[in-house]
């Protein structure tokens, strides 16, 4: 039996990952009478005269919602809200047993980008962070935009995020392995989607200044019609600037790193033997990536990283999320901004010894159990740096 098989038979007899137990005793009348009526009507009062006490009174201080409208799951793209449950309840399931973070999976049957964040909004008071996942480009930008306007909570999109933390990581170490200064390097990009976009951003935000993005349609540049109608896009291309045209396989030509979120075997050996020495490449199409690792290293790649866990340098959003929510917990953050993404950051890639650093090895394991808490409390810390902290 494949792994596919062995996990449907394995989730008909699970019949969901998930499960609701109580905290408290419930076996006498004193018990009914202190967690429901007429002893819970107390706490109910306390948190109508001030609302910050549902954080203390209520399961909300540990409680994030993991939410989809079921329209870009994993590889699968636009299979619906109930079709994406599985996955939900998988994420839920990864907040608790790594970060000890209770999650919810809420599926909402709509991709109007109006009643999604008014439906999450209207629920955002029972939470105390929301995670978005696996919502297509560009809905996925505005989504988080506007929700991160409306509510006083984390809203974290990690299709973003997760992913461009741990790439960010791998950057910095492969960056030492190979002697170069991100403020030097030529970045091309494959994939100018969520977590294209978002891998970028925080690469320009830890100073990389030379990059070229590339979509399906080629590069993206200044003036290419298509962009009118897309003011995110139009966007990073104003932030680049490429003076190249045409595809990915000219945008690589004298490149240090390529980033690909895109699809399987755009790459050739003949295109990284056009990158500049030591390449670094982190191909994370999956299953499979967009050249294989042992491909690139014999065309002459420095560090190879993919999103597959029979490779070495395994980009797993596993490393980052569980982490980032349990430090924007801890300290109630309002929001988990720029500064905290960037902390985890560097706390994942200081995770490597530089003892321990290779080509091989930029990237701590998933399953490293100092992860976590490192990544935690770094994030705790630049969120009481910025101001993002209530506690």
């Amino acid at each position: 039996m494949d792994i596919a098989q062995e996990s449907l038979a394995l989730h008909r007899k699970w019949k969901g990952k998930l499960a609701i137990t109580p905290t408290v005793p419930v076996a006498a009348r004193q018990d009914l009478s202190l967690a429901y009526t007429p002893g819970v009507a107390q706490p109910c009062l306390e948190i109508q005269r001030d609302p910050a006490q549902s954080y203390e009174l209520t399961l909300r201080h540990n409680l994030c919602a993991v939410i989809t409208d079921g329209s870009a799951v994993l590889g699968l793209g636009d299979i619906g809200p109930e079709a994406g449950m599985p996955v939900m309840e998988g994420k839920c399931v990864l907040f608790k047993a790594f970060g000890g973070v209770d999650a919810i999976p809420l599926c909402v049957k709509t991709k109007d980008v109006d009643e999604f964040v008014n439906t999450v909004y209207l629920l955002s008071g029972s939470f105390g962070g929301v995670n978005l996942e696996d919502i297509a480009a560009p809905r996925c930008f505005e989504i988080e935009k506007r929700l991160k306007e409306r509510c006083d909570i984390p809203i974290f999109h990690d299709d973003q995020h997760g992913t461009a933390i741990v790439v960010a990581a791998a950057v910095r170490n492969a960056l030492k392995v190979t002697g170069k200064r991100i403020e030097d390097i030529r970045a091309v990009f494959s994939g100018a989607g969520a977590a294209g976009t978002a891998i970028f951003k925080l690469l320009w935000s830890m100073g990389l200044r030379h990059a070229t993005l590339c979509d399906i349609h080629g590069v993206v540049h200044p003036g290419r019609p298509d962009l009118e109608a897309d003011p995110y896009l139009n966007e990073l291309a104003q932030m680049t600037r490429p003076v190249v045209r045409g595809g990915l396989k000219e945008a690589m030509v004298g490149a240090d790193l390529f980033v690909g979120v895109s699809a399987p075997s755009l790459v050739t050996e003949e295109m990284v033997k056009t990158m500049a020495g030591d390449p670094i490449l982190f191909a994370m199409a999956n299953p499979t990536p967009e050249i294989m690792p042992d491909a690139a290293k014999a065309a002459g790649a420095a560090v190879v990283g993919t999103g597959r866990s029979d490779f070495p340098n395994q980009i797993n959003n596993l490393l980052a999320f569980p982490g980032v929510f349990r430090g924007a917990f801890d300290v109630r953050a309002r929001e988990i901004n720029e500064e905290m993404k960037l902390a985890a950051a560097e706390a994942l890639a200081g995770l490597v010894t530089p003892e321990e650093l290779s080509p091989a090895h930029i990237i701590p394991d998933p399953l490293d159990p100092k992860v976590v808490p490192t990544v935690a409390r770094a994030v705790a810390q630049a969120a009481r740096r910025t101001g993002a902290a209530r506690l």
